[in-house]
């Protein structure tokens, strides 16, 4: 397939769809699936169970999209991430090993304090996007795709053994939790019932260790995936064995419905958030994708990340593409239909589309 001439999340039209970016997923053989911990917890609960990213995953429950998508916005919805890559980075030379793969200033994070970065190639192209945390622990805690999981694991793995051959100190280790995301207004008041700690002490992109409803080793992690302001998103790293329990938990507060792929989907657009292999993939730059903030200030002026000799100019530079957000109004556009400009000339292509009469917007759209 031809790769656009420039990349658009369209928001703004009348009728709800399955979003396209699950559309692909949903075909695919259920025979050899990953299940994450929470799996029969899902199927009691009433949940639609797709493939994705080689996981049997939810995409909805009992209410439909729109309810989910809704109520997440106005009180607090429950999501099962464990398919995400989770994985700790160890030794003196943790932050070499992760300066040498992404376009981060991972050397500046304080204690606990985690970041959006990219994995980029060296022309350029983004390999992922994930959030690095320097935690007080002593490692860095690192999440990435579940799209992505093997070759995301495979290029540290091979960074690792790299750097080691040359006498570094580091190594790796896969994170065997369960992950949770609780995210809308409620979620801070929700969660703090089950901790002892100050949640309002925990801003937002920082995380900390601590017991969750009665479990142990719990990492709660404020950043999140459908555009809350990091006051109303919550993320949970949980020990496999408290998993269930803690969902349970959770949803023993009427402010709390599960929620699925479907609602996820659309909360990440309604804020122009990416979707990596749909709204930006190995083909395009940061820049491009509208992803320049995500460029340390020093490691501009170093340019050791890969692709830095094509980035960095950029930035300063033109673009014959760039991923732009768009409010349009009338009969609803399909994905990879033409944008055209008001001459007639073809301008760029719709990657992705979301009505607002039945997911309005709470705050001006996302570039």
């Amino acid at each position: 397939m031809q790769r656009p001439a420039s990349l658009a999340t369209l928001l703004g039209f009348r009728r709800p769809a399955l979003p396209a970016s699950l559309s692909r997923s949903l075909s695919c053989a259920q025979d050899v699936l990953r299940r994450t911990p929470l799996y029969d917890f899902h199927l009691a609960h009433g949940g639609r169970m797709v493939a994705f990213a080689g996981w049997s995953l939810p995409v909805q429950y009992r209410d439909s999209h729109v309810d989910s998508h809704l109520h997440t916005r106005r009180h607090c919805s429950l999501f099962d991430v464990s398919h995400m890559l989770q994985t700790k980075i160890f030794g003196c030379d943790r932050v070499k090993l992760m300066e040498s793969l992404v376009v981060g200033d991972i050397a500046e994070l304080k204690p606990n304090q985690g970041t959006l970065s990219l994995f980029t190639n060296e022309a350029g192209g983004i390999l992922d996007d994930l959030i690095v945390t320097n935690t007080s622990e002593g490692y860095l805690y690192v999440v990435s795709n579940a799209g992505c999981w093997d070759k995301d694991l495979a290029l540290m793995q091979d960074k690792v053994r790299e750097l080691q051959s040359r006498g570094s100190d580091v190594s790796l280790e896969v994170v065997d939790n369960a992950l949770l995301a609780l995210q809308g207004p409620a979620a801070a008041q929700v969660l703090q019932a089950g901790v002892a700690e100050d949640l309002k002490k925990l801003p937002f992109m920082t995380s900390a260790v601590m017991e969750v409803f009665g479990v142990s080793g719990c990492r709660v992690t404020r950043c999140g995936y459908t555009g809350e302001d990091g006051v109303e998103v919550c993320q949970i790293s949980v020990p496999v064995a408290g998993a269930v329990h803690v969902a349970m938990a959770l949803l023993q507060n009427p402010e709390v419905k599960l929620a699925g792929l479907a609602a996820r989907d659309s909360l990440r657009l309604e804020a122009g958030l990416c979707l990596y292999g749909n709204d930006i993939d190995e083909h395009t730059t940061p820049v491009e994708g509208s992803l320049s903030w995500t460029l340390g200030k020093r490691r501009r002026v170093t340019m050791d990340f890969p692709g830095a000799t094509v980035i960095v100019p950029q930035l300063k530079g033109k673009v014959e593409r760039r991923r732009v957000g768009l409010m349009c109004e009338g009969a609803p556009m399909r994905a990879h239909s033409l944008i055209l400009c008001t001459e007639g000339t073809v301008i760029g292509t719709a990657e992705m589309w979301i009505h607002s009469s039945a997911f309005p917007l709470p705050s001006p759209a996302a570039q």
